[in-house]
């Protein structure tokens, strides 16, 4: 089972299963267009726009379970 973590960048999530964007989307995170995403951590790119890392990680997780 994958797990992802707070501290995996944008890109690398985004690999990880197609469903991935659509979760980025509800938190209206563009990260498929961001030159940061390559290099950024979720927790990084969260902080950075105001959002709960909690949140997006139990919905990035949700793709998994």
């Amino acid at each position: 089972m994958s797990q992802i973590t707070k501290d995996m960048t944008f890109a690398s999530v985004m690999r990880m299963h197609p469903d991935v964007v659509r979760v980025l989307a509800k938190y209206n995170l563009g990260c498929i267009g961001c030159m940061g995403a390559q290099n950024e951590s979720l927790e990084q790119g969260c902080n950075a726009h105001g959002i709960n890392v909690d949140d997006i990680l139990r919905d990035l997780n949700a793709i998994f379970a």
